[in-house]
């Protein structure tokens, strides 16, 4: 998996469709192209007349559906799909969603990207209250919260309940009437609107997947909107009015695909514009400049342009390699990663290299990237950081809620060079991240939570409060990072 080269997940990616004859199939193309935001578990839900129909597996999307007949037997116009990395709740089929509920009175179907801050307490409240939960995913609890509201619609109900909720999510609800889509009210998870030529109806998490499918983007979903599709079209509506934008930063720098847009920003730019903010701010004397495949090429590309460096490849990605590599000894791990990297000797051997990586997490690959350069006879490498250095935890739906796995929050930059094998290492500076990225919006950051980054979270923290003074506590014992 990609996830153990970049040791960062992000959680999920969701994709509905309303109005098309092959939903099933449509959702799958459009799961297909989000799979590089979870590749443990994927689902289908589909509406045939007002019956709600659904498969779900661990495993990529092509493993759930690799039997044709999966996607057959889901038949109707309307679809909702999601892929999965876990962050809240155990990696278990029960956890794998979309979540499927047949009540007496109705039947809905969700999914969720994102991660709730107050899902503890919410749970433990709703289990006082004879609630019965059959994940342990903070994903069902909104729809505890729906069943429980007194609220006389179902929209008013699920309002109600998304004020409940705090933290990130992206949600799509599938019922046999309509397609609801929410955000929540900082943004944090991108989720867009796209129309098909026959009509229909598209919800993705990221642009790339509407190009995929041959929609055209409508617009993008706004902090504390709730969108309605039916068979009437689309409408807008607002279950909150306190909102502020704060797009997940790691978003542009590492998550998404380089051919998505986001709050109009295209990815591939962002990142190339970090790679020549990166050489204007850390610029070193080499042959050449390589980027670490696959989400670093851009701002390798921009580092290379900007100072006039010859740009090469001196890193190549196995792109066919198994989905997992987790194997008990340190030597077989070290064997993992040249699985799924290797460096071209004939390019780098003898020259003094620029790596440009977007992020360094626990350190550990870094190292090992930095070894297969100097083992394929590479004078120097000198690491270039395209975000800067990642100090603290993310409670957003990123799998660093721990502090102890990052290393910056541990290291001084001179320590963390030293425990990499780098010849020199710098990190892009918050400010040239946040005007790179570009964001025209009146908000902290520009509209970017950089809380990674900064410790200077969006949102209070709630069930995560203690875990983030210990984790700033910590941290302030240690002198201050520099770059």
């Amino acid at each position: 998996m990609v996830a153990e080269i970049k040791s960062l997940n992000e959680e999920c990616g969701i994709f509905g469709v309303w109005g098309h004859s092959e939903a099933a199939r449509l959702n799958y193309f459009g799961l297909h192209s989000l799979q590089h935001r979870g590749q443990e578990g994927a689902g289908i839900v589909a509406n045939n007349h007002g019956r709600l129909k659904g498969h779900r597996d661990l495993g990529l999307l092509s493993e759930v559906f690799k039997d044709e007949r999966e996607i057959e037997r889901l038949t109707g116009d309307a679809a909702i799909g999601h892929v999965r990395y876990s962050t809240a709740g155990s990696n278990s089929i029960l956890n794998i969603q979309p979540f499927l509920f047949k009540f007496h009175d109705e039947e809905l179907a969700l999914a969720h990207n994102g991660n709730l801050i107050n899902a503890t307490t919410l749970r433990k409240g709703l289990e006082k209250e004879g609630a019965i939960f059959h994940s342990n995913s903070d994903t069902e609890i909104l729809m505890h919260l729906i069943r429980r509201s007194k609220q006389s619609t179902l929209m008013e109900r699920i309002k109600e309940s998304l004020n409940a909720i705090k933290g990130a999510f992206a949600y799509l609800i599938l019922t046999p009437d309509a397609m609801i889509g929410a955000l929540d009210p900082n943004g944090f998870r991108p989720l867009s609107i796209g129309q098909l030529e026959n009509g229909a109806y598209v919800l993705a998490s990221e642009t790339c997947a509407l190009d995929v499918v041959g929609a055209t983007f409508v617009r993008s979903v706004q902090p504390g909107e709730i969108v309605i599709v039916n068979d009437d079209g689309y409408q807008i509506e607002k279950y909150t009015e306190d909102t502020m934008l704060q797009i997940c930063s790691m978003e542009y720098i590492y998550f998404a695909r380089p051919d998505s847009n986001i709050a109009g920003v295209n990815v591939h730019t962002a990142r190339k514009n970090m790679g020549r903010r990166l050489a204007q701010e850390a610029p070193i004397e080499a042959d050449m400049v390589i980027g670490v495949p696959n989400s670093s090429l851009s701002a390798a590309s921009g580092y290379a342009e900007e100072s006039g460096i010859p740009y090469e490849m001196g890193l190549v990605k196995n792109q066919y390699v198994a989905r997992t590599f987790i194997q008990p000894t340190q030597e077989l791990r070290e064997q993992g990663v040249r699985m799924k990297l290797s460096a071209v000797s004939g390019v780098v051997a003898g020259k003094k290299v620029i790596m440009v990586d977007d992020s360094i997490v626990r350190g550990t690959t870094s190292k090992r990237i930095v070894q297969l350069l100097k083992d394929a006879g590479a004078a120097e490498v000198h690491v270039r950081i395209s975000s800067p250095p990642l100090k603290y935890p993310c409670f957003y739906g990123i799998d660093i809620q721990n502090q102890k796995e990052l290393i910056a929050a541990e290291q001084t930059v001179e320590e963390i060079r030293e425990t990499i094998g780098a010849d020199s290492l710098s990190f892009l500076s918050v400010d040239g991240t946040v005007e790179s990225i570009g964001l025209q919006f009146d908000a902290p950051y520009n509209g970017l939570c950089m809380a990674y980054f900064t410790g200077d979270y969006p949102t209070p923290l709630y069930d995560y409060e203690k875990d983030y003074r210990n984790t700033l506590e910590k941290i302030n014992e240690r002198a201050p990072l520099t770059t």
